[in-house]
């Protein structure tokens, strides 16, 4: 089949690898221009333009999809298919009609539940017991269009968003090769999406990474794991800001939220229940475990984090 891919950060790039891998003639590959990066400030290509590259694949980087430029090209490729994953661009309607299968893209979420731009990271947050990836036709909408095929898969206790994240990319390279199998084999068969099962997946804010441990450990514990390893979850520690990259459940309460419960083990007491920090990172330091930071910190028991 012949396939235009649009994609652009590491999440995409296993399944242009398995559609590479799958002997599909990949007429071209769309991504997002070279961004700026490190020390030097040097433009460094994005993921899926770095594999284009090493087949030898055209590579485009527009700037605008709407101008008629972008239309004029793959008109000219003439795909059969359109596939996207994380490209980080709206396609359209004169795009995502003119391919003969049109457009598919690959979500990491269980549609219909967190369109948007965050859905690893709000179903991690959220506190769901599993996450997937689901094909589904590109429509006009957000996230909006009928489903082709989901694989589902469960989110463990401790899991971070970033393990997660890795864990569903070739999740993904699966969904879409057996979306496209389907499609060669005439065996699709669209499903409608329930809107009134739908809920938003925006964008991270750092400006809910604040701690506050009024709130309970489990709420808590969810929103570490979810703002892992970005925009990482904080409280402050003796005016100094302190990063919570990792925590588990512990047993323990006490009278004042965010107090410190064990000074061996960093338990903390929430509003209900507490936490036991894993790997912190005080501003200024770098990141460690706990128990390296309680041998160099040596913080006493009964302290406030966060006041």
């Amino acid at each position: 089949m012949k396939i235009i891919f649009m994609g652009t950060p590491d999440f995409a790039v296993p399944t242009l690898q398995r559609i590479i891998d799958d002997g599909h003639n990949v007429a071209a590959v769309f991504t997002q221009p070279d961004k700026p990066k490190g020390r030097g400030y040097k433009l460094a290509p994005p993921p899926v333009k770095e594999l284009a590259l090493k087949y030898d694949l055209p590579v485009h980087q527009p700037t605008k999809m709407r101008d008629g430029t972008v239309l004029n090209l793959i008109k000219d490729y003439n795909p059969d298919l359109i596939v996207v994953v994380a490209y980080g661009r709206i396609l359209p309607k004169d795009i995502l009609d003119f391919p003969k299968y049109g457009c598919i893209n690959g979500h990491a979420s269980i549609l219909p539940k967190y369109r948007g731009a965050g859905p690893i990271q709000w179903a991690v947050i959220n506190g769901e017991k599993e996450s997937g990836v689901t094909a589904m036709q590109m429509a006009e909408g957000l996230d909006t269009g009928n489903m082709l095929h989901t694989i589902t898969t469960p989110i463990g206790e401790n899991e971070t968003y970033g393990e997660l994240h890795d864990r569903l990319a070739p999740i993904c390279a699966d969904v879409i090769a057996e979306t496209i199998e389907k499609i060669q084999n005439g065996d699709l068969h669209p499903v409608k999406q329930d809107d009134s099962l739908s809920c938003y997946a925006p964008m991270l804010d750092k400006k809910i990474a604040e701690l506050d441990f009024t709130k309970s450990a489990e709420e808590l514990h969810h929103l570490i794991c979810g703002l892992s390893p970005w925009p990482v979850a904080f409280t402050h520690y003796n005016g100094k800001l302190l990063k919570i990259h990792r925590a588990v459940m512990a047993k323990g309460s006490g009278k004042n939220p965010g107090e410190l419960l064990d000074n061996k083990k960093m338990i903390v007491a929430c509003g209900n229940g507490a936490l036991e920090f894993t790997e912190v990172q005080l501003e200024g330091s770098k990141r460690m475990s706990a128990r390296d930071f309680i041998m160099g910190r040596h913080p006493e028991k009964g302290i406030i984090f966060g006041a």
